[in-house]
């Protein structure tokens, strides 16, 4: 780099470097770090303590039953069975999740956001429109219909949906780039959280009328009870 001096060439690189690597879940510096329970367990890492490696065993990397259909008997007619570091305690510092989703027909994933993941998307059954936005001062929209085997991508940080524009039943699996990739639903959070936002914040910020703001506010609040 002609014309710069070596040591702000040295701290670019050290910068850029520390920046990718402060992104996402930290690399693990040992095989595994299976999550324990107690302060006993010793190590705390990723926010949750290693158990000692002679005590842990297959069962800590090991779900059972993610082949079984969840239930969509609910208002979104959508199921999202996540495993987590909470499920699998072998997750612990490897920087990976997984999930089932389950569709009724006309069944939604609803506009929600994963603030620590990018989500790799596959569809195993039925046909999903989904999509997502991209941030500000842009906001393009990104979407496509998937049939059985199609895959897409929905980037960390961006809202995005899943829904289930066919007659009959559908399934999906994701892959998540993070042991915890946490899930903002954007309706839930604006019009639910707790305590209630300010209704005057709300009816300016989406130019709604308040009566409609404090309707939705009572649907959202009493669906997080």
């Amino acid at each position: 780099m002609k014309g710069f001096p070596n040591y702000l060439v040295a701290f670019a690189l050290m910068a850029m470097a520390c920046s990718i690597a402060s992104a996402y879940d930290p690399a693990p510096l040992q095989d595994f770090c299976v999550a324990g329970s107690t302060s006993t367990d010793a190590v705390f890492v990723n926010g949750k303590f290693c158990k000692d490696p002679k005590l842990v065993n297959a069962n800590d990397f090991f779900f059972q039953g993610l082949n079984i259909p969840r239930s969509t008997a609910n208002q979104q007619g959508s199921n999202v069975t996540l495993l987590t570091v909470d499920q699998i305690q072998g997750l612990n510092t490897l920087g990976v999740s997984l999930a089932r989703i389950d569709f009724a027909p006309n069944g939604l994933n609803p506009p929600h956001i994963h603030p620590h993941a990018t989500e790799i998307f596959v569809v195993v059954k039925g046909t999903l429109y989904v999509g997502f936005v991209t941030s500000n001062p842009d906001n393009q929209f990104f979407t496509k219909v998937l049939n059985a085997g199609d895959v897409f991508v929905f980037p960390i940080g961006l809202i995005h949906f899943q829904y289930n524009v066919g007659s009959t039943d559908a399934l999906a699996f994701s892959g998540l780039g993070s042991q915890n990739p946490g899930r903002i639903s954007i309706a839930d959070t604006i019009f639910g959280s707790n305590p209630l936002i300010n209704a005057d914040v709300l009816t300016k910020a989406f130019q709604l009328d308040k009566n409609v703001v404090n309707y939705l506010q009572k649907q959202f609040s009493s669906n997080n009870v």
